[in-house]
């Protein structure tokens, strides 16, 4: 299973999203997402999720929270264990990315783009405080066929 990450960074009400358009044979082709990438070795997923933001938006983050792991099972593609992070506290100026279009978009219009199904659900979940999730999407091709959620840290 690989492991990524996935950051939505924040700023007045707005996250920085990407606009895949770029890349050929893209997954991720045309859909709208946060940044991130692929965590390489010996890096944890914080250490991920900052590299992956600064390479593709020039952006320093700074104190990224870790919201949740999201477990991707599909028949078309590999398995994935993707790290969700929020980020409010950054420097630098935004440049250019090779994956496509970055753009700063309303958090309320987030989800009237075009994103993947399953997408939509951790969306929500990060969209206001909550606590930490584990959010398996199970998927047949392109369709969402199944989804489960467990959260963490709540009071009994």
């Amino acid at each position: 299973m690989l492991n990524t990450t996935l950051i939505y960074i924040e700023k007045d009400e707005k996250y920085l999203m990407l606009h895949r358009v770029k890349k050929e044979n893209d997954i991720n082709h045309d859909k709208w997402i946060g940044v991130g990438g692929k965590c390489e070795e010996n890096e944890s997923p914080e250490e991920c999720a900052v590299r992956e933001a600064r390479e593709e938006t020039g952006l320093t983050l700074f104190d990224p929270e870790y919201r949740g792991v999201v477990t991707f099972v599909c028949d078309r593609y590999e398995g994935e264990y993707m790290h969700l992070f929020t980020c409010s506290r950054f420097s630098g100026e935004i440049i250019e990315c090779d994956e496509g279009t970055l753009e700063w978009v309303d958090k309320d219009k987030v989800l009237s783009l075009p994103t993947w199904e399953g997408d939509r659900i951790f969306l929500q979940k990060i969209a206001r405080p909550g606590p930490f999730f584990s959010l398996k999407l199970v998927y047949e091709g392109d369709t969402l066929v199944a989804q489960k959620c467990r959260e963490y840290g709540l009071e009994k």
